[in-house]
């Protein structure tokens, strides 16, 4: 049974369609160059994830989402004739939204703008839209129009367009907009995602998306839609059940490192996000893991010495039973020749007894990773 499953893998292949992803100077550079990374933390401090339901049914809420670290972008277009954008390819969120020529935000004028006027497809829809996130609110219209995404034409898709972006946020990114990946339940009631639109429209030869993204400079990352090419991974893929079909959730076992439990004591879960960089946990949790790693607190981040990244061990994830490893070189970042940081974030400790970490690109380097709509699961692979 296992076979039929790989060589269905790889027949789908023939029929994947892949989309080039950019690897970008993320917010967090930027704002550590121009000196003023402790001032937005400080306003924008890392926000827990909800558990429950939003309380106004009109906006979107994605509290966790301040893009501070993205670090891989992909080119779509929108509109008749096309209008290209890079927007950040997250499975954290659902709705896509790029700026409009309207927008009175200082952000909009730093990014491509959509222009309704020059498409002969573009429909407005005549409802609001508001998407709150860590650092503020995206607020803007609904429309529809033709979304092109690696060589497929999405038609009629429902996008956002803003009309104010939040906070500074947007002002210090590389990136235009947003296309949501995860759940159609994370995002505005009756909207349907681009990734569920594509599917509908019968342009996906299998109901899943993959991601390999590459510790290179270069443009080896890449999103692959419909199909996976087993050509990116190592051994065959470990399939993970979806505990809660919403972001990309798992159950993980444990956080260890040299064979002693440091975080996830008894079990937890873990959202795969292609939205953050780093790795995220509660905070009592993330403090233990300072410690253990002799990251000290500096201004608003954790730094230690360089020479941590020879000499400490794996931090080991373990996931439905399986070891995934993560070494001190990914999980610390050299930043100049004497000055590293430690790669995890401390966020709020969860409201709910349910201890959720937040496993960004510092992991997805290193595991390529699967997200089947179809199955509810996720699989992963060590990446070449």
């Amino acid at each position: 049974m296992k076979w039929f499953g790989v060589l269905g893998l790889v027949a789908l292949s023939d029929c994947l369609v892949t989309i080039p992803l950019l690897k970008i100077r993320s917010m967090r550079e930027n704002l550590r160059e121009d000196g003023r990374l402790k001032e937005y933390l400080d306003q924008y401090p890392y926000r827990t994830l909800l558990t429950q339901h939003p309380p106004y049914p009109g906006v979107a809420y994605e509290p966790m989402r301040n893009y501070l670290d993205v670090s891989y972008v992909g080119v779509i277009s929108i509109g008749s004739p096309p209008q290209e954008f890079k927007v950040v390819l997250d499975t954290g969120s659902a709705a896509l939204w790029v700026p409009s020529i309207y927008c009175t935000s200082q952000a909009c004028a730093k990014h491509k703008a959509f222009n309704p006027l020059l498409s002969s497809t573009f429909l407005v829809s005549g409802r609001p839209m508001h998407i709150a996130y860590g650092s503020g609110k995206m607020s803007g219209f609904l429309a529809y129009d033709a979304v092109k995404i690696g060589g497929l034409v999405d038609v009629a898709q429902a996008f956002g367009l803003s009309l104010e972006e939040p906070g500074k946020f947007m002002e210090y990114a590389v990136f235009d907009g947003i296309l949501g990946l995860s759940y159609p339940s994370l995002g505005l009631q009756g909207i349907t995602p681009v990734f569920d639109s594509l599917w509908e429209q019968g342009l996906l030869s299998q109901n899943l998306f993959a991601f390999y993204l590459s510790s290179k400079e270069e443009k080896d990352s890449t999103l692959m839609l419909g199909g996976v090419d087993p050509s990116y991974y190592h051994g065959d893929l470990n399939w993970v059940p979806v505990s809660k079909p919403m972001y990309w959730q798992i159950a993980m076992d444990s956080i260890s490192m040299n064979g002693e439990v440091i975080a996830c004591h008894g079990g937890c879960q873990g959202i795969l996000d292609t939205g953050t960089s780093l790795l995220t946990g509660p905070r009592d949790s993330l403090l233990n893991i300072q410690q253990v790693i002799k990251a000290k607190a500096y201004s608003s981040e954790y730094v230690l010495d360089c020479d941590a990244i020879n000499t400490l061990p794996d931090v080991v994830f373990t996931i439905n039973g399986i070891n995934y490893p993560v070494p001190a070189s990914a999980y610390i970042k050299k930043v100049h020749s004497h000055i590293c940081l430690s790669n995890f974030e401390q966020g709020e400790n969860n409201s709910s007894d349910t201890e959720i970490w937040v496993l960004g690109d510092v992991f997805l380097r290193l595991y390529f990773s699967v997200f089947d709509r179809e199955n509810n699961r996720i699989g992963l692979a060590p990446a070449v």
